[in-house]
């Protein structure tokens, strides 16, 4: 078994970016609500056909966005921007990241969970943040408990999570993974002692003391943590029932992008699907975990490749939706249902109108004579890796 200050040591980056999602939301909101919106200018993205300058925030230390990580990995977006057009990728280690820059017009373009994308398209009022495509969907990236390894064996994910009832749980709370332990626990009938809310570096140092008897977690970290021997995965969204047990990764674009340059908006989206496309072929599976590999500090590539592509019982491990079909829009009517019972929307209670823009993307869909899901990523044995 690995030590935890070894996994820390060759961790640093990724532990940086497992500061507690909540409270991150909360302070870039709050520091924003003292900005009027007449600060924040247009930021000028040209006329269509000419070269276009962009941003783009995304999380290669997150599975379920890896979209991103192929369009950067294989520059797909020079095939569908006008000629001479630059974009720089900047990594953000949480969503809360990525919107506090799109808030501040640092970055253009994001690549998010869904918690985080729901908030940034909630402040128009300061910058007009639209959802205009799915990244994935999956019950297997934002929800998975692991638990001790001296915990019992168990026959199910059920039994795994009514074996917590009276013990210390934790989670990054206001997460994705906070909702689906929510879920989880109401759906066995159980209630922890304690559901803690703790960061990624916290919750990896008491599962190895023992300390907490169980946390939730996301991709790829929850796989790290398993295969470096510090704990074991016990249970996950498959193991529990509706659509709202699962999450989703979107892709989120400033309004003025939207308005005055329609074919950056459309050509970002053709270089989604290509994207998406590829992800989907599991013939590409050792190229996608070498891109990520190349993208991020601290994980091992097939560490990164298991996070995407491994599930003993060949579960589901993500699908690639595009669009908000029905299945996705009962996941985000859930989890905009529990952001505004933590009062993230203010007075409102449902998502407004135009958070949600997907229009183009379907025509996208439409014109290459596709349809929603582009596919699906059923996990394998970690035995069939093939460096």
């Amino acid at each position: 078994m690995i030590s935890s200050s070894n996994f820390f040591k060759q961790s640093i980056v990724e532990i940086f970016m497992m500061n507690n999602l909540f409270k991150s939301i909360g302070l870039v909101f709050i520091s924003s609500l003292f900005l009027s919106q007449s600060v924040f200018a247009e930021v000028g993205f040209g006329k269509p056909g000419e070269p276009v300058n962009l941003v783009v925030g995304y999380q290669p230390y997150y599975t379920e966005s890896w979209s991103g990580v192929v369009i950067n990995g294989k520059k797909l977006w020079k095939k569908h921007l006008p000629s001479g057009s630059k974009v720089d990728f900047e990594i953000g280690l949480q969503g809360s990241v990525i919107v506090g820059k799109m808030l501040g017009e640092k970055n253009h373009i994001g690549y998010m969970g869904d918690m985080p994308s729901i908030v940034a398209s909630m402040r128009e009022k300061q910058v007009d943040l639209r959802m205009i495509s799915v990244l994935g969907t999956s019950k297997q990236q934002c929800n998975i408990f692991l638990v001790p390894n001296n915990a019992p064996q168990f026959s199910s994910g059920i039994e795994a999570v009514k074996w917590m009832d009276g013990k210390r749980i934790a989670a990054p709370h206001g997460a994705c993974t906070d909702r689906f332990a929510l879920l989880a626990f109401e759906q066995a009938g159980i209630k922890p002692s304690k559901y803690l809310n703790q960061n990624i570096e916290n919750i990896t140092k008491n599962l190895e003391a023992g300390k907490i008897s169980g946390a939730a977690i996301w991709e790829p970290t929850a796989s790290k943590i398993e295969m470096l021997g510090i704990a074991r995965r016990a249970a996950t969204g498959a193991d529990f029932e509706g659509d709202d047990a699962g999450d989703a990764g979107f892709l989120v674009m400033m309004n003025e992008i939207i308005q005055t340059r329609p074919d950056v908006h459309r050509g970002w989206l053709e270089a989604e699907l290509d994207a998406q496309l590829f992800l989907a072929d599991t013939d590409n599976a050792n190229e996608v975990a070498k891109m990520a590999d190349d993208q991020t500090e601290g994980m091992d590539r097939k560490i990164l490749w298991a996070s995407l592509y491994r599930d003993e019982n060949r579960v589901n491990k993500l699908t690639l939706d595009f669009v908000f079909n029905d299945k996705v829009r009962n996941m985000l009517n859930a989890s905009a249902a529990f952001l505004a019972g933590k009062k993230k929307f203010g007075k409102r209670t449902t998502l407004r109108p135009q958070a949600v823009y997907d229009e183009v993307a379907r025509q996208v869909l439409a014109d290459r004579g596709l349809k929603s899901p582009l596919g699906k990523i059923d996990g394998v044995p970690l035995s069939e890796y093939r460096p």
